[in-house]
């Protein structure tokens, strides 16, 4: 089995975001970038896989400028076989990006698609479910939990009211929750390894697809500051408090 897994360039989680003057965008100049953490999980979880010789290749995707290349060597330093970029200079919206890793899906035919079940910068959550649309395959999002019997797979996802397991015809598309995996780290030879690993550059155009703009910005903005706590006297003064001031009664 092959399972092909999407990796997106983020700025680090660790990082603090900050905004440009006019509000127009989020200032990434400087600013160290990292793969998307669901991103990393989907990953770690494809490796497993291949590990436990269920997939016997793993190939890694993602959409991007030249720099998205770095995310995809890290990739291939942990353990996936080859990788392919789709290489563009803007920032695809999800319904571009689905489409583009639908040609993929067509390219490769993979028996599993692994993608993080949302990036931390857009935070739209939507491009697994619209690639799983595109290539008329079975999804299951939020998994925990990932079971390969045949050509069948076991995914138990969660939801607001606890878990539901979800049996999948393969081939399928899957998206990585939190609790799924812990990833691993890279570890210097592989890190080298992967210099000679296939990198394979493609753009839309090479398959077929022209970016349209469907979702225009309008602008950004910080989250407001978050105010100090205040100290009651009695439980009164706090019900007061949430009556009055709060409104939450």
């Amino acid at each position: 089995m092959k399972i092909l897994v999407s990796v997106k360039r983020v700025i680090d989680y660790n990082v603090k975001v900050r905004i440009k003057a006019d509000n127009s965008n989020v200032d990434l100049a400087n600013t160290k970038m990292a793969m998307n953490p669901f991103c990393e999980i989907a990953v770690e979880e494809a490796i497993r896989l291949k590990e436990a010789g269920i997939a016997t290749e793993v190939v890694a995707v993602s959409i991007g400028p030249k720099a998205v290349q770095e995310q995809l060597r890290t990739a291939l330093a942990l353990g996936v076989d080859r990788a392919v970029q789709v290489e563009t200079d803007d920032m695809p919206e999800p319904l571009n990006i689905a489409k583009l890793l639908a040609k993929v899906v067509e390219a490769e035919q993979p028996g599993l698609v692994l993608l993080g079940k949302q990036s931390i910068d857009g935070d739209n959550n939507q491009t697994g479910q619209m690639l799983a649309a595109l290539t008329s395959r079975p999804q299951a999002t939020f998994a925990s939990a990932i079971k390969l019997e045949a050509d069948r797979a076991i995914v138990t996802r969660e939801i607001d009211g606890g878990l539901r397991t979800l049996e999948l015809t393969l081939p399928a598309i899957v998206t990585t929750d939190l609790r799924l995996n812990e990833p691993r780290y890279a570890k210097l030879p592989d890190i080298m390894k992967a210099k000679r690993k296939p990198l394979d550059v493609k753009t839309p155009a090479d398959l077929g697809i022209t970016l349209k703009t469907h979702v225009r910005q309008l602008k950004i903005e910080a989250p407001a500051a978050r105010q100090g706590g205040i100290r009651v006297d009695s439980v009164d003064a706090l019900i007061d408090k949430l009556k009055h001031e709060a409104k939450v009664l």
